[in-house]
C-alpha cells in the first residue's frame, strides 16, 4: 500500500484532523525532551491523535497489515528518547485521550485515559482528600500514560514509590490490535503480574489506553525544612543520617552551588545563595508526629555542618522552595546553552564518594556539572553543561557522561532511577546485564510484538540479538509435545 493509501485508510479511522503527515507538521515530533545528542533527523511518517481505544487498536491493525513501526507518545516530556521514531512509522499520540472517567473513592481507586496530566489529576482529586503521588519534574505537562510507559518517580517516590507502585490496572492494546484488560481494583491477582511487565516497559509491548491508579490519603500535616551545608560531601552525609535515624521523610532533595545559583537568580526562591549545597526536606503525616521529626531532622543536619535550617511556615512559603526545586532544569539556561542530564542511582552511603568522583570528572573533561537529585534514594541528576557550537565540546560530555555512569554501577548503582532507557542508554544494558538477561528480556518482547514493531531500537542494545531466544522456543514446544529435544 502506497502513503497516499495509508493515509486515506488512517483518516477513516481517526477523522481528517487526527492525521499529521505534511514536513512542517512533523518537525516537531523529531524531538522530546531528551538532550538535541539524541534527537532529530528521526521523524515518523505519520502522527495520528486518537480519541478512543477503538482508534488505537484499528490504527495498530493497520500499522500491522502493512508493517510500519508503531511509537506510543504523551506529552513528549521524556528525557531518554523513548518517543523517537528511529526507523519511521506511526507515531501515536495519545494526548486527546485525556479524560478521568472514574473516581471510587470506597474500593480507592480512579480510572484515567494515558493523556490525563499528572498534576491535573492531583488537582481533581485534591478536593477529595486523595491524591497521585508520583510527581515528576515535568508533572505540569506530563502524561499519566508516560509515567506509567516509563515507570516515573519523582521527589516524592523515597516515601511512596515510584509508578508501579501506584497502578492497579491496565487497559492496553497489544501489538496485534487486540485490547486486554489487566489486574483490577484487588490488590493481589492469581498468575503472572503483567500489569508489573506493562510498566516501565516504555512502549515497546503495548499502547496503555486507560490506566486504574491507586489513590494515597492526603497526610494530615506537612513540614518543609531548608538546611544549608558548606558543601556536598557534608550534605550527603546529613542524608544518610536521617533515613539511618529511622526517619522516612517523603522528599529528600539536594542542590549544589551551581544550581543553587542558577534557581536564584531566575526564580528567587530564597536559598542561601553562599550554601555549598542545600537540603530540601519534606515530612508528612500525622501532625504530632510530623512536628517531631521536624526538630529531629533539624538537630541531624545542625550536627552534620549545617549552618541555618529553615522551616516553611506557611504554604507559600513550602511552595516557593518547592518552585526552586522543580524548576532548577529550566534555570540551566543562565548557565550554558546546553545541558546534558544524566539519571542514575546509587546507594545512599555511596553518594559522598559518587560527588568527589563526578567532581573529578568535571575537572578532568573540563566541563561545568551541576548537581540537583533525590538524595534519599540516591537517585542523581548530574548535569552537564556545555555549547555544542564548541568543536569537540558534544563528544566530550558523552565522553564524560559514559564514566559517570560507569562509576555509578561499579559501586553497586544501575542506569536510571526513574527516566527510563529509551534510545539513550539502550546501549549502556550491557553494563548492567548480563547476555542472558538481555536474552530473557527479548524473549519476553518476542512473544508480546513477534514482528517487533512496536517502539523499535528502544531498551535493547542496538542491533541485539540472541539466538538463545529460538532455542528455548523450540525447548518448550518440544517439551508440550512430549518430545526429546536436540
Amino acid at each position: 500500500m502506497d502513503r497516499a493509501g495509508i493515509r486515506e485508510r488512517l483518516v477513516a479511522i481517526v477523522g481528517p484532523d487526527g492525521v499529521l503527515d505534511r514536513p512542517d507538521e512533523l518537525l516537531v515530533y523529531e524531538y522530546d525532551a531528551s538532550d538535541e545528542v539524541f534527537a532529530g533527523h528521526h521523524h515518523p511518517d505519520f502522527v495520528v491523535l486518537p480519541r478512543s481505544a477503538e482508534q488505537v487498536s484499528a490504527v495498530v491493525r493497520l500499522a500491522n497489515e502493512v508493517g510500519l513501526p508503531v511509537i506510543p507518545r504523551g506529552a513528549g516530556t521524556g528525557l531518554a528518547g523513548g518517543a523517537l521514531a528511529l526507523r519511521g512509522g506511526i507515531l501515536v499520540v495519545l494526548t486527546r485521550m485525556n479524560r478521568i472517567l472514574e473516581v471510587n473513592e470506597r474500593d480507592g481507586y480512579a480510572v484515567v485515559e494515558p493523556g490525563v496530566i499528572n498534576l491535573e489529576l492531583s488537582n481533581t482529586l485534591q478536593p477529595r482528600g486523595y491524591f497521585f503521588a508520583p510527581d515528576p519534574a515535568s508533572q505540569r505537562a506530563c502524561t499519566i500514560g508516560g509515567n506509567v510507559g516509563n515507570n516515573s518517580g519523582g521527589p516524592h517516590c523515597l516515601k511512596y514509590g515510584v509508578t508501579t507502585n501506584h497502578i492497579l490496572g491496565l487497559e492496553v492494546v497489544l501489538p496485534d490490535g487486540e485490547r486486554i484488560w489487566t489486574g483490577g481494583p484487588v490488590p493481589e491477582t492469581p498468575g503472572v503480574d503483567l500489569t508489573g511487565v506493562l510498566v516501565g516497559s516504555e512502549g515497546t509491548l503495548g499502547i496503555v489506553t486507560k490506566v486504574m491508579v491507586r489513590l494515597t490519603r492526603l497526610p494530615e500535616a506537612v513540614s518543609v525544612l531548608l538546611a544549608a551545608f558548606p558543601d556536598i560531601e557534608s550534605a550527603s552525609h546529613g542524608t544518610s543520617a536521617i533515613i539511618a535515624a529511622g526517619i522516612l521523610p517523603a522528599a529528600l532533595e539536594m542542590m549544589d552551588h551551581l544550581t543553587i545559583k542558577a534557581v536564584e537568580d531566575a526564580f528567587h526562591a530564597g536559598y542561601p545563595r553562599e550554601a555549598g549545597a542545600v537540603l530540601l526536606v519534606e515530612l508528612d503525616g500525622l501532625q504530632e508526629i510530623v512536628a517531631e521529626n521536624t526538630t529531629r531532622v533539624a538537630e541531624i543536619c545542625r550536627q552534620h555542618g549545617a549552618w541555618e535550617v529553615r522551616v516553611a511556615r506557611t504554604k507559600e512559603e513550602r511552595d516557593l522552595l518547592w518552585l526552586g526545586r522543580k524548576s532548577a532544569f529550566g534555570a540551566m539556561g543562565r548557565l550554558a546553552p546546553n545541558y546534558y542530564l544524566v539519571d542514575t542511582t546509587v546507594p545512599r552511603t555511596k553518594l559522598p564518594a559518587t560527588m568527589r568522583r563526578v567532581e573529578e570528572l568535571s575537572r578532568e573533561y573540563r566541563l561545568m556539572i551541576a548537581n540537583v537529585f533525590h538524595a534519599g534514594d540516591g537517585n542523581l541528576h548530574p548535569l552537564v553543561l556545555f555549547d555544542r557550537q564548541r568543536p569537540g565540546e558534544v563528544e566530550r560530555v558523552l565522553e564524560c557522561t559514559t564514566e559517570i555512569l560507569r562509576y555509578c554501577v561499579d559501586v553497586g548503582g544501575t542506569l536510571s532511577g526513574e527516566h527510563g532507557i529509551g534510545f539513550e542508554k539502550r546501549d549502556y544494558m550491557t553494563l548492567v546485564f548480563t547476555t542472558e538477561d538481555l536474552c530473557a528480556m527479548a524473549g519476553l518482547k518476542k512473544s508480546f510484538d513477534p514482528r517487533e514493531l512496536f517502539n523499535p531500537e528502544k531498551v535493547l542494545p542496538s542491533g541485539f540479538r540472541c539466538a538463545e531466544v529460538g532455542i528455548f522456543r523450540q525447548q518448550a514446544l518440544a517439551q508440550r509435545l512430549g518430545l526429546e529435544y536436540v
